[in-house]
């Protein structure tokens, strides 16, 4: 059975080889890319109001320890944080100040949503995101994805995100992004 539990910032540092490993699985990303990611991710736990839940397989009998089979962690977004300024500037060029600061002047980020391949297609990604992002006291909710027809993109949609940003390139990338948003609570 899967069931998901809450980390902090020093229990997710200690679980990073193993949220790497998820996250390779994944997105199957280059091997020379997983270093700066794991720099990154560890970053993050830095962050204000940093919060992760691990998705864990139990066996019902307790015999064995659970296995992490996904995760997800987000973080209160503020001036200073790089996805946050880049974000919050593209926002402003293409829909004004205003809408840009009503998205990402209290805004929850979801940094990353990661389950195994092993265990996709289960509803384990949708419970995350529900148990990630309820009692937070953010006005919203946003994150990035593959500007692509991903199962990810449409599990965002289906929870009430819409497109804030689309085929957006980061700074010094390549490939295409969504950036999408919705109002907290989700309901």
């Amino acid at each position: 059975m899967i069931e998901f539990r809450g980390a902090g910032p020093a229990e997710f540092t200690e679980q990073l080889e193993t949220v790497i490993d998820i996250y390779a699985a994944a997105m199957r990303p280059p091997a020379d890319q997983l270093a700066g990611r794991k720099t990154i991710m560890r970053n993050h736990a830095t962050y204000p109001h940093f919060q992760c839940y691990f998705a864990e397989l139990r066996d019902s009998s307790g015999a064995t320890a659970p296995e992490i089979v996904g995760f997800a962690y987000g973080f209160r977004g503020a001036p200073g944080q790089w996805w946050h300024d880049v974000v919050l500037r593209a926002l402003a060029e293409r829909s004004g100040q205003q809408a840009a600061n009503a998205w990402l002047g209290n805004a929850f980020e979801l940094a990353e949503i990661h389950v195994h391949p092993d265990y996709q297609g289960k509803g384990i990604g949708r419970a995350m995101i529900r148990t990630l992002c309820a009692g937070r006291r953010e006005r919203s909710a946003v994150l990035s994805t593959h500007d692509q027809p991903t199962a990810a993109r449409h599990l965002y949609a289906r929870l009430g995100f819409t497109d804030l940003l689309t085929r957006f390139v980061f700074p010094g990338g390549s490939e295409e992004y969504a950036i999408v948003g919705r109002p907290l609570p989700l309901t």
